[in-house]
């Protein structure tokens, strides 16, 4: 039993645990909360946090997410949670030396524990720009424990971000279950009907299918122990939404679950959108890749569009010089904007044809010359008929990568409209 009655929160966060082949953060951490409830008298899961970060981010793994969560415990029994996790890590540290495929990048775990608030700006700059770990390690102050395998473990800088995430409106929740231990690199069994018929029991959950492929979105294709996440905006929706899959005979059944507070569809990495006016033609590479050169009014910038990305590729592709555009994306470390989302605000005219005559395009008659109609003769001054090019007008003129392209971060054009960015950001 505790040998105090005051209770106090903490807040424990983990990152860089996975492999792109093996294993799962999410995984470990749900067995690192299972053992504290079941070792520690009174200690208590207020809440879960799935936080994505920075897309570019060097190191990132598979998934590019940390966890966190706020914990209740008595705080005479805060050196028996901080030994715990210690064990808990020198065991990982054992697991990545034993299982994990040694070629690639290898996971460098850290999980962090903290009785103090962290500052919100953690997670602002984590999720918005690089973050070195020296800079981050240097800034945990007293109240955070570090638990790692290595001196400067880079699992700091996402684990410190998730702990000092702040949910406000846009965040959503994810509900993950996870595989039973026999089924682990063997076919998932979650049946397209499943999908279908879930999804339309519970409007509030989203992504679930790509509408374009018909293809399932909960299930990852790796070798990870997840079986399935689903998204949604409440928590007792997901829960509704999980009981209803695991009561069926064509879905897998689960070994274990759990809900988490996510920034999915937040947005929160970008800025808002930007305008400007095209002055290049587009470039295609191979493999559908686009780019052109615009003008923001202070910089010409590059911004590229990616083959995936759909309907925004196409979009960059049909732009022309002088087209004045809108776009939302992502500045990459080479400087490239790399696009998310694109509309065609004001669109310069195109030439198209000579005038016609007697149903037939007229010719020129010579340098210096007249047009001329081929048939009666009829002669006018050169000129050129140009159209004003339309596009798409759903979402007010905004496209965007069909749902199994777009970031988890990127919030769908369905969810709300694009603001300008904002200055002082």
């Amino acid at each position: 039993m505790s040998g105090t009655q005051n209770r106090g929160v903490v807040r424990i966060g983990l990152d860089d645990t996975d492999h792109v082949d093996h294993a799962c953060t999410t995984e470990h951490f749900q067995r690192l909360l299972s053992m504290l409830e079941r070792k520690i008298d009174g200690f208590q899961v207020l809440e879960r946090r799935l936080v994505r970060l920075w897309p570019f981010a060097p190191t990132r793994t598979r998934g590019n997410a940390a966890l966190a969560a706020e914990c209740e415990v008595d705080t005479g029994l805060i050196d028996e949670l901080n030994r715990l996790c210690g064990v808990f890590t020198e065991g990982l540290a054992k697991e990545i030396e034993l299982s994990y495929p040694k070629d690639g990048q290898q996971p460098d775990p850290c999980l962090l524990v903290s009785s103090v608030e962290a500052p919100e700006e953690w997670y602002w700059s984590t999720v918005r720009k690089e973050v070195s770990v020296e800079s981050r390690q240097n800034a945990l102050p007293e109240g955070v424990r570090i638990h790692a395998t290595n001196e400067q473990p880079a699992g700091v800088v996402g684990a410190s971000a998730a702990i000092a995430w702040v949910p406000d409106e846009s965040a959503t929740w994810e509900l993950i279950s996870w595989r039973q231990p026999d089924k682990i690199r063997t076919p998932r069994s979650v049946s397209d009907e499943s999908i279908i018929e879930m999804s339309q029991r519970f409007e509030g959950t989203f992504a679930n299918r790509d509408p374009t492929t018909g293809r399932g979105m909960i299930m990852p294709r790796t070798n990870c122990p997840v079986l399935y996440g689903v998204r949604g905006d409440s928590a007792e929706e997901l829960l509704a939404a999980h009981r209803f899959l695991q009561s069926r005979e064509d879905v897998e059944k689960c070994d274990s679950w759990a809900i988490h507070r996510t920034n999915q569809v937040s947005d929160d990495h970008v800025l808002g959108y930007e305008s400007g006016v095209v002055v290049s033609v587009p470039i295609e590479v191979q493999g559908g890749h686009s780019s052109v050169r615009v003008w923001d009014g202070t910089d010409s910038r590059t911004l590229v569009a990616f083959s995936e990305s759909g309907a925004v590729n196409s979009l960059l592709r049909r732009s022309r010089p002088g087209d004045g555009i809108d776009w939302l994306g992502l500045e990459s470390p080479t400087g490239e904007i790399h696009l998310e989302r694109l509309r065609l605000q004001s669109p310069t005219p195109r030439l198209s044809s000579r005038p016609e005559c007697c149903g037939k395009a007229m010719r020129s008659a010579g340098k210096g010359q007249d047009l001329r109609c081929t048939i009666c003769g009829t002669k006018q001054p050169k000129s050129w008929l140009s159209t004003t090019p339309t596009f798409p007008t759903a979402h007010e003129g905004w496209v965007e990568p069909t749902a199994a392209n777009r970031r988890h971060l990127a919030r769908p054009l369905v969810r709300g409209l694009p603001e300008a960015a904002n200055p002082q950001d």
